[in-house]
């Protein structure tokens, strides 16, 4: 069984299928985000990250399907460098890091307050995956982009150099 069989797996375990997320369930949410990012071109572990991106919780959506404990479990199937970027996703404060991003290089801590600062390969993929996820909700959940549109077209556009070009296309196109 492959990373993402093995991945798909643990997520249908922890409930992902029962969980209400726009467009259904959050495990179909994960599986749409991590195909986009396949059809983006995306590396093989940013693809896997995308599978699992909110399995710690996020600020914008805190449920959890894995404990911090657990992290050795996520590695096992995914790797270090995408459970790594899953867990930076997770723990992200967005207030305090999205605005200043690309500028700053620095992802706030949520649960800590301590600030990282990444290297260039870490920030196209921590850059890319938030915005592909951001992507998918806007595609599917109504009123998203009549209440949130405004703020993702500007975010894209202080992140585009930070972001791959296929992502900043795409996000071009969903939040136009």
């Amino acid at each position: 069984m492959d990373a993402t069989e093995q991945l798909a797996t643990l997520l249908r375990a922890r409930g992902a299928g029962d969980i209400a997320h726009p467009g259904g369930t959050l495990y179909g949410h994960f599986e749409r985000v991590q195909e986009r990012l396949a059809q983006l071109g995306l590396p093989g572990h940013v693809q896997l990250a995308g599978r699992a991106h909110a399995v710690y919780g996020t600020q914008g959506f805190d449920v959890r399907l894995l404990d911090d404990d657990e992290r050795p479990l996520l590695a096992g199937i995914d790797g270090a460098a995408a459970e790594e970027l899953v867990h930076r996703y997770g723990a992200c404060d967005r207030r305090a890091t999205w605005p200043e991003l690309a500028a700053t290089r620095r992802v706030h801590d949520r649960h800590t307050g301590a600030a990282e600062e990444l290297d260039d390969e870490e920030l196209r993929a921590f850059a890319d995956l938030s915005l592909v996820n951001e992507v998918d909700v806007a595609e599917h959940a109504p009123g998203f982009l009549d209440e949130h549109g405004g703020y993702f077209r500007r975010l894209t556009e202080q992140w585009a150099p930070a972001l791959s070009p296929a992502v900043l296309a795409e996000a071009r196109r969903a939040f136009a």
